[in-house]
């Protein structure tokens, strides 16, 4: 009888060691699947590892390329239901630039610089031959702002722009406000890892 006794426990405790095999195995397929591996290209992880463009504000640090400036200003301009910002960015030797942001629907950066010498660059043409590069127009519109901070501008009102882009994702762009003229800048595309943002507290 204790021969038998001690089978059974021995079956009972094989038994158990099996259940606890089994149910370890299905409970870290489980958490793997739920956790997955991360796409260290994915906006929101990049994000959290070079803050985030569409949060920028004045006073915010950004770091363009190893280059440090800071924000002094930015514009809040929508157009029907589209949105996007430009931030007007300087360094401590007070060199200004630009900084667009927009989604589209994936986050698209830009750079941007005063075009020097184009007082008589105008807008309208299909192609804009500057500086033996020949820009192509790509749209073209009226939108309205909001300034915040230091921009140099009202504090509300409405633009004009129209938008060139030439070979190698260079840009061209002119814009007016109110009733000034149109002012011409070129720029350029930037990836998300040409830009690494330090906010400062609020």
């Amino acid at each position: 009888m204790y021969t038998w006794l001690a089978i059974l426990v021995v079956v009972l405790v094989i038994l158990v060691v099996i259940g606890y095999v089994l149910w370890s195995r299905s409970t870290r397929s489980t958490t793997t699947e739920r956790s997955g591996p991360t796409d260290p290209f994915h906006t929101g992880d990049q994000d959290s590892l070079r803050g985030d463009p569409r949060e920028l504000k004045a006073g915010d640090i950004v770091e363009i390329r190893g280059d440090a400036y800071t924000v002094r200003g930015s514009l809040r301009l929508s157009e029907g239901g589209w949105t996007w910002s430009e931030h007007l960015l300087d360094d401590s030797k007070g060199t200004q630039v630009w900084l667009g942001v927009e989604e589209d629907p994936d986050l698209s950066l830009s750079l941007w610089k005063p075009l020097d010498d184009a007082d008589e660059l105008r807008p309208g043409a299909s192609k804009i031959e500057v500086e033996h590069r020949t820009y192509r127009s790509e749209e073209s519109g009226t939108a309205s702002f909001r300034s915040e901070a230091t921009t140099g501008l009202d504090e509300h009102g409405t633009m004009q722009y129209h938008d060139y882009e030439g070979p190698g994702g260079s840009l061209l762009s002119f814009e007016a406000y109110g009733e000034a003229g149109w002012e011409a800048s070129r720029g350029e595309e930037l990836t998300r890892y040409d830009v690494r943002i330090y906010p400062t507290a609020d």
